[in-house]
């Protein structure tokens, strides 16, 4: 790993002491104490892994200073042990909350989850993962608001797109994008036999008005009746929305609630969260080129886990860690599994700023 240099320690805790310094002027504007607030926040932890990693530096020079006296090496020699062993954690720690944050961390999330091979089983599968998702977001002291379902005649869901908001969403939620597959035997199956199935799963950050202007003249707004599973009329109004953007080709339908405002407002927050998605996507291409990290590329198209249930266990391909609680994964115990690849991807990153280095 590369080494944190003196210099950037010391900028990083003199530039905390000059807005702790402003912060407590008096008669500093409220905007920019809110500036100054918000910048503290972040650079806080930042400094405090700072000041240890040269408070251990500081120590482990005065012992070996120490060590060149005879009558003091053994001791400082078993001390200078334990702190070069902390040393590289501290530098680790420092190095991975000075790692570039996505913006779109802290952000609500659209959930966005669609049966795919695998007929009624996928469809009760997709049902699934979103009951896993809900009681994820329940430990983490989210909300969950469904904005979209297609009920399939089975049970499950076709397709269901739901809101997630709270803290850091985005952070924990954005590596669960991608091919889902489970293999189990299906409830209708009288010979036993396991079918393998699939759902697909997209996690976009939500957006702001301000993130993402969307022109009247860009829009092409439908309004119809809405209608139920076998064409049953399940509304008298036309209150059912399908919205085109076309600069892009992105279409939106909403038809869950009875008044055409409302579903026009979710459509437009499904068509926001859509495009500001697309704008990310290029910017990341930009940046990254044709390289793309192991963890989080949000390719939809590859396989990232497998549900397997004769067997009990849940393996997730993109780190290869296989772990033996199916069901409790099921009732939403993801920490493991999403620590896991949060703590891949921060190593990858790492690595490669060593590259770089």
């Amino acid at each position: 790993m590369t080494s944190i240099s003196a210099e950037r320690i010391a900028a990083i805790e003199a530039r905390r002491d000059e807005l702790q310094s402003a912060m407590s002027e008096r008669d500093v504007p409220a905007e920019a104490f809110v500036r100054l607030s918000k910048e503290y926040a972040e650079i806080e932890p930042v400094a405090e892994a700072a000041a240890e990693l040269r408070r251990l530096r500081s120590e482990l020079a005065a012992l070996r200073e120490m060590a060149a006296d005879p009558e003091m090496r053994v001791m400082a020699e078993e001390e200078i042990g334990l702190l070069e062993r902390r040393l590289p954690e501290a530098e680790r720690a420092l190095a991975l909350k000075l790692l570039p944050r996505d913006a779109a961390d802290e952000r609500p999330a659209m959930l966005e989850i669609r049966a795919g091979t695998g007929g009624d089983e996928a469809a009760l599968f997709a049902g699934d993962l979103l009951r896993m998702y809900q009681r994820y977001s329940e430990t983490q002291g989210w909300r969950v608001e469904i904005i979209s379902a297609s009920a399939s005649e089975v049970g499950g869901f076709k397709e269901v797109v739901a809101s997630v908001s709270g803290q850091g969403v985005f952070a924990k939620l954005k590596f669960e994008s991608g091919v889902h597959r489970v293999q189990r035997v299906p409830v209708t199956e009288s010979g036993g036999r396991i079918h393998t199935s699939a759902a697909t799963v997209a996690v976009l950050p939500e957006a702001e008005e301000v993130d993402v202007q969307i022109e009247d003249k860009d829009l092409r707004i439908d309004v119809y009746r809405s209608s139920g599973p076998g064409g049953q009329s399940v509304n008298t109004t036309d209150s059912a929305v399908r919205i085109t953007h076309l600069p892009t080709g992105l279409v939106v339908i909403q038809q869950d609630e009875k008044s055409q405002h409302k579903n026009k407002a979710k459509a437009l927050k499904v068509l926001r969260t859509r495009l500001y998605e697309l704008e990310r996507e290029r910017l990341a291409s930009e940046r990254a080129g044709a390289r793309k990290s192991m963890v989080g590329s949000g390719d939809r198209s590859e396989r990232i886990r497998t549900y397997n249930f004769p067997q009990g266990r849940v393996t997730d391909h993109r780190i290869n860690l296989t772990l033996h609680r199916l069901p409790e994964i099921l009732e939403g115990q993801l920490d493991e599994l999403i620590g896991a690849l949060i703590a891949e991807d921060e190593a990858e990153r790492l690595a490669q700023i060593d590259e770089r280095g």
